[in-house]
């Protein structure tokens, strides 16, 4: 494709910012005074670092179809409640990434990305606000093997009813190799204001797993940290995040 334009090499992005244009859009309208929020339509992650800063809210709306139009305006007008979570991270530019050509996890993904990013995988806000209490582990001390239980309360604080995504991630014992941590698991919660629900998630011995230099996959001795809220224990936007440590004795291989 012939793009001649900064950012650009023919059909393909060089970097993962706004164009230029689109960047001057914006600053032109915030300079009228009035409220700003910036929709996106797009793909993959962008490093909208001057939105962030400047918008009054950013509304992810991906490619979202012949009714997108529909779902973005009642979104912006209140009528929708939203309640989505970012599946991938968004960086604050190509800087935070290493080489393309380079295929180790290290710095990719939430799972090895030690940065700041710019928007954490997982995060999301609605018009409702929620809390949790009363984390409970089946255990504090697991055998390799066995499956451990992980419960809460989840409470709507705002004055609307919504949805909430409990994200439940999981800090094994650290490697060379580890990640820093996994969403080990989500759940999809609506609540009316001031209402109380509960959420239950079990981990098999696969999710308690990790693999080691050689490929192999088992459970491993050692303490483990898991966190369960509204996002990332380490998020920008976390809600009412709650952890709690446990230990697992013995190994257990699993197989491929």
């Amino acid at each position: 494709m012939r793009v001649n334009a900064k950012g650009f090499s023919g059909g393909d992005r060089t970097d993962i910012v706004l164009p230029d244009v689109q960047e001057e859009l914006l600053e032109a309208v915030a300079r009228t005074g009035k409220p700003m929020v910036v929709v996106l339509l797009n793909g993959s992650a962008l490093a909208v670092n001057w939105a962030q800063q400047n918008a009054k809210a950013i509304l992810e709306a991906w490619y979202p179809g012949q009714s997108g139009g529909q779902a973005i305006a009642e979104t912006l007008s209140g009528k929708n409640n939203p309640a989505g979570r970012l599946p991938v991270t968004f960086y604050t530019g190509t800087d935070q990434l290493p080489p393309f050509e380079d295929y180790s996890m290290v710095k990719r993904t939430y799972r090895y990305f030690k940065g700041k990013s710019l928007f954490a995988f997982g995060d999301g806000l609605s018009y409702s606000t929620f809390t949790y209490s009363r984390v409970k582990l089946s255990t504090e001390k697991l055998r390799a093997g066995q499956t451990l239980t992980v419960e809460a309360d989840v409470k709507n604080t705002g004055s609307l009813a919504g949805d909430e995504v409990s994200e439940l991630y999981l800090r094994p014992p650290q490697t060379a190799i580890s990640p820093k941590m996994a969403l080990a698991g989500f759940e999809r919660i609506h609540l009316s204001p001031d209402e109380t629900g509960h959420v239950t998630f079990r981990l098999d011995p696969r999710t308690l797993s990790q693999v080691d230099e050689h490929g192999n996959r088992a459970v491993v001795p050692g303490r483990y940290q898991i966190s369960l809220g509204g996002s990332q224990p380490d998020g920008d936007v976390a809600q009412g995040v709650q952890s709690k440590e446990f230990n697992i004795v013995g190994t257990e291989q699993i197989p491929r």
